[in-house]
């Protein structure tokens, strides 16, 4: 075997010189790119009957990258867009390789022929004010997690957060006592901003800081889970649903949006 057809020596010097170094890429970024490339080494493990450390890259051509971005979506289960970012994944890998192993460069350009497949986007619908309001005032206010729940969906509603931007902040990204209170909201790609934050979003912050002990200044996370430990995405989910399945008045709102959606024609979420 010819050394440039190395597998490993692409790998490692792709994740430590190009991702980390070059690119200055995000631990997220890190995380979902080796997710996507650990899970194509051992499907070409598993389909060509070798060991992942034998595998070369000539093994990785396209046939077997397109069976398995086939399998994501009919064993798996995946959705369009989790196979086509898989496949970018796989893509800044081949163009790693192109530049750092012009040998490899036919094998590469095969591989990143590949095309992204076009997914259907579906209408979003937005709540009502009223319903808006029916969510966030359905956590039960006499216990901790009730007083957690409407914080965090206030904090969603007031200041248009991404989930993964509401469950990373920290305290010490609140400036609550400045005239005009904001926060610093961690974005994707290192993007950050900052927010305003009203009145009603203030109190709430201030009053779930004080429940936990923690001070503006510290660098831990508002929003926690059961454990104290930073709140999840999923964790984040099963906030809006435990909200949104209350009975009476509050989930008779989200309830009806729902209706609106599937009478359209559009599958409520």
């Amino acid at each position: 075997m010819n050394e440039h057809l190395l597998l490993a020596p692409l790998l490692e010097s792709y994740f430590r010189r190009r991702l980390t170094k070059q690119r200055n890429a995000t631990s997220a970024t890190l995380a979902s790119y080796r997710d996507a490339l650990r899970m194509l080494i051992l499907f070409a493990a598993a389909h060509l009957g070798k060991k992942p450390a034998a595998l070369a890259l000539e093994d990785l051509d396209r046939d077997l990258v397109l069976a398995f971005l086939d399998e994501l979506e009919e064993k798996r289960n995946n959705s369009v867009a989790t196979r086509n970012a898989r496949l970018a994944a796989i893509r800044s890998f081949f163009h790693h390789v192109a530049a750092a192993d012009p040998a490899s460069f036919g094998v590469a350009q095969r591989v990143l022929t590949i095309p992204a497949k076009r997914a259907h986007i579906e209408v979003t619908h937005h709540l009502t004010n009223a319903e808006l309001e029916a969510i966030i005032a359905a956590p039960d206010q006499t216990t901790p997690r009730g007083r957690r729940d409407r914080a965090f969906l206030l904090f969603l509603a007031r200041t248009g957060a991404r989930v993964s931007e509401a469950t990373g902040v920290n305290a010490n990204d609140l400036q609550l006592e400045r005239g005009r209170p904001q926060v610093l909201l961690h974005g994707k790609g290192r993007r950050d901003r900052v927010v305003p934050i009203p009145k009603d979003l203030v109190r709430s912050l201030t009053d779930l800081l004080s429940e936990r002990g923690l001070a503006n200044h510290e660098p831990r996370p508002i929003f926690v889970g059961v454990h104290n430990e930073r709140l999840t995405r999923f964790g984040a989910t099963h906030i809006v649903r435990r909200a949104a399945s209350q009975p009476g008045p509050r989930g008779q709102a989200w309830r009806a949006s729902r209706y609106r959606r599937t009478s359209s024609g559009i599958p409520s979420p």
